[in-house]
């Protein structure tokens, strides 16, 4: 499995981003998708979740609300829309897949390059 994230960029306090994450290569019917971001000198931590069969989604609590994961069965592909961005949303955001199971720790079995989200204040 392949998995190309894109959709980063510059963005003031406030505002809105939408990223995305294509999967391409083998795909598994009960598999799991994700977003974690790292910031400069701390640990890759868990955005959000969601489940490729029936949808269900997870969140962290700091995202929580301002944050709307989705996909797009026949796109392959997964989205994470962004609103209300603050600084500390700045980050590398990185898309995973699972091959089973949605997880909140980093131990999914794909991940993709990550693309850079700088909020400015």
């Amino acid at each position: 499995v392949q998995l190309q994230a894109s959709g980063g960029g510059l963005v003031q306090a406030g505002g809105s981003l939408r990223l995305s994450c294509a999967a391409s290569g083998r795909t598994f019917s009960s598999y799991a998708m994700g977003w974690f971001r790292q910031a400069p000198g701390k640990e890759r931590e868990f955005v959000a979740a969601i489940a490729w069969s029936d949808g269900r989604t997870y969140y962290a609590d700091s995202v929580k609300g301002r944050f709307t994961i989705s996909r797009d069965q026949s796109k392959n592909t997964m989205y994470l829309q962004m609103n209300g961005l603050k600084p500390e949303d700045t980050a590398v955001y990185y898309c995973a897949a699972d091959r089973y199971n949605v997880r909140f720790d980093a131990k999914y079995h794909y991940w993709g390059q990550g693309t850079q989200v700088t909020v400015s204040s």
